[in-house]
């Protein structure tokens, strides 16, 4: 008899800073998403600000990275209803990991990174951290993929990947976040075997998971699609996505929550 299958939904939202999300009905929104395995990005916590509301939510564990190098600054955090066998929270480059920016869990099935990539605007320096960032981290997790691991790496990774995922690409072609240097770099994870779910299921749709807060952007549907869930080919050949989602109805934050349902 075939073993049944099993259901995952999984969730990633940059919820720019938790204890303001908390005051905008975080929790009811949590509740609402209902997400088995719940990635947040940009905590901007310490570890001595996580409080026990934050850390402990019925049927869930949490587990957290912070910044060592600046306060209230990047920050990961992710909720699981299924225990992991196994985290991790660095590559092995201090240079990175003193930014609290990565959680890695291994679930057996597939190996899930959350992951907050760095934002390059703020000078030539950033760009290029941003750049060499992406640049280990994909290192690091090629050696899984060579070992035939399945992953699923989720996060913002401040990268509008084509024309589509932005509403102006003209007026934000010299603009970090969509200069064609980091372009490069999604083109280059799509042609070494990572799929961006949500496009493979909706290669034409037009769906956004951040606004600036200014300009009233949101209102406006002047987004860009920042956010992703990124999986090894192999996921997609053996068919366990079923569903891939962007919620633009959850508010909270300037970016929404996005998604995808799994069926092992």
């Amino acid at each position: 008899m075939p073993k049944k299958k099993k259901k995952i939904k999984l969730i990633s939202w940059n919820v720019n800073g938790i204890r303001a999300v908390l005051k905008k009905e975080f929790f009811k929104s949590f509740m609402q998403i209902d997400g088995d395995i719940f990635a947040v990005q940009e905590t901007k916590l310490q570890e001595s600000q996580l409080t026990e509301e934050m850390k402990n939510i019925e049927e869930y564990g949490s587990y957290w990275s912070f910044a060592t190098v600046k306060k209230g600054y990047s920050g990961v955090g992710t909720y699981t209803r299924i225990q992991p066998k196994r985290v991790n929270y660095d590559i092995g480059i201090s240079k990175f990991d003193e930014e609290g920016r990565i959680i890695e869990m291994d679930f057996g099935d597939f190996i899930f990174f959350n992951v907050y990539f760095p934002n390059g605007q703020m000078s030539e320096e950033r760009l290029q951290y941003k750049l060499d960032f992406y640049q280990e981290f994909f290192k690091y997790t090629d050696a899984y993929k060579k070992k035939g691991r399945s992953l699923i790496i989720t996060g913002d990774y401040n990268t509008a990947h084509n024309e589509i995922d932005l509403k102006n690409p003209k007026a934000n072609e010299n603009t970090s976040g969509f200069l064609r240097i980091e372009r490069d770099w999604l083109d280059r994870i799509n042609e070494n075997g990572y799929v961006d779910t949500f496009r493979h299921f909706y290669p034409d749709t037009v769906k956004y998971s951040w606004w600036t807060y200014r300009f009233k952007a949101r209102e406006r549907n002047i987004g860009w699609r920042i956010d992703y869930f990124f999986v090894t080919k192999d996921i997609i050949d053996k068919g366990w996505i079923k569903e891939a989602f962007i919620d633009n109805h959850i508010f909270g934050s300037d970016h929404c929550p996005i998604g995808i349902v799994l069926e092992i």
